[in-house]
């Protein structure tokens, strides 16, 4: 065959990021719980074959859930995250979400009720008025971000543990889960939502919260990482099954102390 007859090479198929984002997805997650291996914890891969996803999968899930169990132990309700002075605050302090500022929800304040569920005696619904009824805290602390940064911000609101009594919640359960407007979820300890640094942010610095950074309503929470605050909160629940979270679904460490 001379070289005139030659069919010309076909050009190569276009990839589209879509037809693959399900392996994408479960490839970010192994990795993010590849991760969390500490040196001791990699024993517990000896018996695994590295070619097998699923034997692989099960060890990091059990190395992340171990690494939670030790967390736990040593996490000290009397141990306060650090504090800082008001010249010390991060101006302008960032935005972070999983999507972009010009679509965090916009919410009525007139038509937002925090709706309560679970292990309570008082499931009725909460008003805007009627949380800032309660006593109120106030605090600069350090936000951290698993991305790696961090900023220092002024957060005031509910303590977390004295809400949990005003609606009678069960504080021997293990979790309290929260859901937001913008469809992220996530959970804590109870001890952590007991903890006194933890509270149901209204304000930022002296204001209401801005929609960028959670109106009406966020969780502060100064002795864990930065999605473990969950911002736009519309239901609180109490629980003695894990509820998991947004992040934590895809591998992120659920404890998540610092």
């Amino acid at each position: 065959m001379s070289r005139a007859d030659e069919k010309p090479p076909r050009p190569p198929e276009k990839i589209r990021l879509a037809d693959h984002r399900t392996s994408l997805v479960k490839v970010e997650r192994r990795l993010l719980l590849r991760s969390a291996l500490s040196l001791g914890a990699l024993s517990m891969l000896a018996g695994c074959d590295l070619q097998d996803n699923d034997s692989v999968d099960k060890a990091l899930w059990a190395t992340s859930r171990w690494n939670d169990r030790v967390q736990a132990l040593l996490f000290r309700g009397d141990k306060l995250a650090p504090t800082y002075a008001a010249s010390q605050i991060t101006n302008p302090f960032p935005f972070n979400a999983f999507y972009d500022q010009a679509s965090a929800p916009d919410i009525d304040p007139a038509d937002w009720r925090l709706e309560v569920s679970g292990m309570v005696a008082d499931k009725r619904p909460w008003t805007l008025e009627r949380l800032r009824a309660l006593p109120q805290a106030a605090q600069i602390t350090r936000h951290i971000c698993i991305e790696g940064w961090s900023a220092i911000g002024q957060w005031s609101g509910v303590p977390l543990k004295l809400f949990l009594q005003a609606i009678g919640a069960d504080l021997s359960a293990r979790y309290v889960g929260f859901k937001c407007a913008d469809r992220y979820y996530t959970s804590l300890d109870m001890p952590t939502a007991l903890h006194p640094q933890t509270i149901l942010a209204l304000d930022f610095g002296k204001e209401p919260l801005p929609t960028e950074y959670g109106f009406p309503l966020k969780v502060r929470v100064p002795t864990k990482l930065g999605f473990k605050n969950p911002k736009h909160v519309a239901a609180i629940f109490v629980t003695n099954q894990n509820p998991g979270g947004y992040w934590e679904d895809q591998g992120y460490n659920w404890f998540s102390g610092i």
